[in-house]
């Protein structure tokens, strides 16, 4: 708060009404923002992810079994019933059953990510946290999708340094037109949330530069704007 601010009688309480304000507005962002982000990474990786697990796994017997029986909880994932999903429905394993029961597998490792996404869309986010901390990423396509959701998880759990980390390396998949602008922008509006104007200015920049057609486009220019940054 500047001094002038401070020395002019009654000055100081219309500051801090106005710095409420802006921080009140920039959590509705943040909060619609998560909404749309979690909406639409919930339908492309339903997608993505239906794909890699009949694409990519192992075709050994055991892997095979360990992938019919994912292949169930999946139906649920994509349906929407997360809590079928993670337990089974009494006659088909839920994802926590198959990743314990087919432990060492590529679709027990994915099942960790599952339920992860799952226990995030729950509201458990401590659950969110470990199995998506559990799940092995490297050289599968859902990396940088994973790091995103675990981001969520993090910033949810008050976790803002970890929760910037894990967006940082959501974003790094330069050629994905719908994910990376959708966590550049969720990165950016962290910053701001944390008073990192200058990395948060970096980062709308990033978006109007390298993802002009994104939808986040839209909306870049004014908030680079509002910091007094508009190029």
């Amino acid at each position: 708060m500047a001094n002038s601010a401070r020395n002019t009688p009654g000055t100081e309480q219309v500051t801090d009404f106005e710095e409420v304000k802006v921080l009140d507005n920039l959590m509705v962002k943040y909060e619609n923002n998560k909404k749309r982000i979690n909406t639409i990474v919930t339908v492309v990786l339903a997608a993505v992810v239906g794909y890699f697990a009949y694409s990519q796994l192992y075709s050994g017997p055991r892997e095979e079994k360990a992938s019919t029986a994912m292949a169930f909880a999946q139906r649920y994932f994509e349906a929407d019933s997360v809590d079928k999903a993670l337990n089974g429905d009494g006659q088909h394993q839920g994802f926590l059953k198959v990743m314990k029961k087919y432990s060492g597998t590529k679709a027990a490792n994915l099942c960790n990510y599952y339920a992860g996404i799952c226990y995030l869309q729950k509201g458990d986010f401590k659950n969110a946290i470990k199995y998506l901390e559990d799940f092995d990423a490297k050289g599968t396509m859902v990396k940088y999708a994973a790091a995103g959701a675990l981001g969520d998880a993090y910033m949810e759990n008050n976790n803002v340094s970890k929760a910037m980390d894990a967006y940082k390396e959501a974003i790094g998949n330069k050629d994905d037109n719908m994910l990376t602008p959708l966590y550049l922008y969720r990165l950016a509006t962290v910053c701001e949330l944390n008073n990192k104007k200058d990395e948060a200015k970096k980062y709308y920049q990033t978006i109007k530069d390298e993802y002009p057609q994104s939808e986040q486009a839209r909306d870049v220019e004014k908030y680079l704007g509002m910091m007094g940054d508009l190029n």
